[in-house]
């Protein structure tokens, strides 16, 4: 609809006055002028130059209203205006205004509310740091214009008035319908969030599928987790939280910080009604357990429509949305898995745990936890407000962390913090640096109770347990990449004891340690148990009992238990337990071994099949008391995704998935979930019954959407197995596909 006001001065009011007047007197405004008056120009519509300007800003696969823009700050995009008689420069005038979606009160000063006046050759349009506009051609009826946001402008969805008019004479609005998606440029120099590396801006930001390090420091277990950024309303969702949910108002959603400690806060639910509701429990009805998700695009679909928590939730699915949120409002964002990870409830650097006679963990004393792993996101970004420290400054990757563990500043969130400032032990930086520090460097201390009225002794302390193997997907490739040299220095190294000690200066609540417990080393214990063990087999743990005395023999009895634990490390229940008593002469060993067959641990088996196995052990003549704890993990068969027919472009092929029944009993009632590239509906397929031994198979009709890396994803879940997954990727080759070419 275009809106006519004849008034001489409208074009030199300010914006709201204009606004007020068109609501006032609606679509014309009889004209006090002469009918011989030149007619003011008219635009008949706006060429959006869709294409260019979406590759240009690498936005071409946002699936949005077709006519909508999506376009990176600090970047120019071009627009076309088509008039209804030919454009005379000397007499004729326009005017571009911008206003954040949603702002009752736009105004210049917050940055909400832009005016722009094109012009020939302007001096301003490099400036990265305001909002400018010039004209680039005029033929006859057509002009055309480049738009520059600030690098520095809010990431929000932008509304555009154009207002046209005759030099000292009539005007016209032009109320656009088409929106306009402002994101953060990790292409661009000046934005906070400039990530140099090509290769990296492709997998951190453009990257649509990943991989998510599960499992246990001793069975690593990758499972591929669908991002989906660009799908449907993924990005007005992402836009909604952090307005809706995360509260930043809009000149602050200019500061990738303030987006990302809101996202941190927003994606779970425990504050403000947010994405994902959090359940650590084995009862997950009314809603989705956590490991039958594979990917971010279902949850934010349905949060998107509800405005509801999406039930339900653990780590890896934090991380996972939090990733498709980042990476869909330009903020480069990859996936951490730190295994063995503390939980420190005391701010102490230390997890300590209490164990009884038996070595049985009494859960009701411990409040700290180690975690089988634990995942977070890392984000990309410059960090002005740290400054520069001693050893350089804090910019790079920064801990984002939206899983609800503990509290800051009120509310259960966690970063941005500096991975830089972690690795130096500057544990006062903000934003929660002391907790992230702990996660992966704090002391495990184990300690013997033997009531309220007997002292505590210490029987172990491990320096070296916490915060092992951290991992992400390689850059550009479908494996693991180890990340620990980027938390922290060496271990066994002077530095990086030298950094827990000066930590731990600095901590107001540092748990007291004694080593009453390091003086005999006639007797030492291995404990162990064999990794690769499939799901469905029996497996074997034991404990090596080693003397190397020449002349003492010892007497040793203790208990090796197996117990079925949630990957939190909570939730233990008991699978088996055996004493033995042995004696172990000089200079020899013996082996405790202990079988746990699949009908002594399937009925007990918990959420992802995590065990805990532990050793507690006395030895007589000395009373010396020995404990040692391990993870295992039964290894889940994957499932195999096979093409029949050539992969090309909008080319149809059959796609078979299967899988192999691993157990020693019958399948009953299981479903393939399949999502991928093109697949906008997830494909669900029921199988009945699979046999032992016997093999599943689904088919479906595939057409792969676009060129280049795609990724097909499988998940099989059923009463007796849960949890299996696989993947393929493919690649779609360029060949005699059109490039678009632009000039912006």
């Amino acid at each position: 609809m275009q809106v006519v006001h004849w008034v001489s001065n409208y074009f030199n009011l300010p914006w709201n006055k204009r606004r007020q007047i068109t609501r006032q007197h609606g679509r014309r405004w009889p004209s006090p002028q002469s009918p011989d008056a030149p007619e003011v120009i008219d635009i008949k519509y706006i060429d959006f130059c869709l294409e260019p300007n979406r590759t240009y800003h690498h936005t071409e696969k946002f699936d949005i209203a077709s006519s909508n823009l999506v376009i990176r700050r600090g970047h120019s995009f071009r627009l076309k205006l088509h008039f209804n008689r030919t454009y005379n420069i000397d007499k004729d005038a326009v005017s571009f205004i911008f206003t954040v979606e949603g702002n009752e009160k736009p105004n210049h000063g917050n940055g909400t509310l832009v005016a722009l006046v094109p012009i020939e050759n302007n001096q301003e349009f490099d400036d990265p740091f305001i909002w400018t506009a010039k004209i680039e051609s005029i033929e006859g009826d057509v002009m055309s214009v480049l738009i520059k946001p600030s690098a520095t402008c809010p990431v929000t969805k932008w509304k555009l008035d154009v207002d046209t008019k005759l030099i000292n004479g009539l005007s016209k609005t032009y109320p656009v319908t088409e929106k306009i998606y402002v994101l953060f440029n990790p292409w661009c120099v000046h934005d906070q969030v400039f990530m140099l590396d090509e290769n990296e801006r492709n997998e951190y930001v453009l990257g649509d599928t990943t991989l998510i390090w599960r499992g246990s420091h001793n069975r690593l277990r990758p499972t591929v987790w669908k991002l989906g950024q660009f799908d449907h309303n993924v990005l007005d969702c992402a836009l909604m939280i952090i307005a809706d949910f995360g509260k930043v108002s809009a000149p602050y959603r200019a500061d990738p910080v303030r987006t990302c400690r809101a996202l941190s806060a927003a994606v779970n639910s425990v504050d403000e009604m947010g994405v994902v509701l959090g359940n650590w429990t084995d009862d997950f009805g009314g809603g989705t357990a956590p490991t039958k998700w594979i990917g971010s695009t279902e949850i934010l679909q349905q949060f998107f429509n509800t405005r509801k928590p999406v039930k339900y939730g653990q780590c890896w699915v934090f991380s996972g949305v939090l990733t498709t949120v980042a990476r869909a409002l330009g903020i480069p964002s990859r996936i951490i898995t730190n295994y063995s990870s503390a939980h420190d409830t005391q701010a102490s650097l230390t997890v300590d745990y209490f164990v009884d006679e038996k070595g049985n963990v009494l859960e009701d004393m411990n409040t700290d936890s180690i975690w089988n792993y634990h995942v977070w996101n890392e984000v990309w970004m410059q960090r002005p407000d740290l400054g520069v420290g001693q050893h350089g400054s804090y910019d790079g990757w920064q801990v984002v962390d939206a899983t609800p563990q503990e509290q800051s500043d009120g509310m259960y969130r966690c970063g941005p913090t500096s991975v830089h400032s972690v690795k130096l032990g500057e544990i006062l930086r903000p934003y929660d640096c002391n907790f992230v520090y702990s996660e992966v460097n704090a002391d495990k201390v184990f300690w013997r109770y033997s009531g309220e009225d007997r002292p505590m002794k210490m029987l172990r302390k491990d320096t070296l347990g916490i915060g092992t193997l951290m991992s992400t997907k390689a850059l550009g490739k479908w494996e693991r990449e180890d990340i620990t040299h980027t938390y922290k220095f060496e271990e066994k190294t002077r530095k990086e004891r030298d950094i827990m000690i000066r930590a731990l200066q600095q901590a107001t609540n540092a748990f007291s340690r004694y080593y009453l417990n390091e003086s005999f080393n006639d007797i030492s214990f291995e404990l162990s148990v064999k990794n690769d063990v499939k799901i469905g087999e029996p497996f074997n743990p034991e404990v090596i009992i080693k003397n190397v005395s020449k002349e003492q023999t010892y007497q040793v009895s203790g208990n090796l238990n197996v117990q079925a634990i949630l990957y939190t490390g909570t939730k233990r229940q008991t699978v088996k337990s055996i004493g033995f008593e042995v004696e172990v002469s000089p200079e020899s060993e013996k082996v405790v071994n202990m079988e746990v067959t699949f009908n002594e641990y399937f009925s007990k088996l918990k959420d992802q099949e995590a065990f805990m196995v532990s050793c507690m052990a006395t030895v007589k003549e000395t009373n010396f008391e020995f404990f040692e704890q391990d993870d295992f993990r039964l290894r889940k068969p994957d499932i195999e995704i096979t093409f029949q027919g050539e992969l090309a472009l909008d080319n149809m092929v059959d796609v078979i998935v299967r899988l192999t029944n691993p157990l020693p009993i019958p399948i009953h009632k299981g479903i393939f979930h399949i999502e991928g590239a093109g697949i906008d509906t997830p494909l669900l397929f029921k199988i009945s019954e699979i046999p032992v031994g016997g093999t599943a198979a689904s088919t479906f009709k595939y057409r792969p959407p676009y060129v280049g890396q795609g990724t097909l994803i499988a998940k099989f879940t059923s009463l007796q197995l849960q949890d299996v997954d696989g993947f393929v990727v493919y690649e779609i080759p360029a060949a005699n596909v059109e490039e678009i070419s632009n000039d912006i």
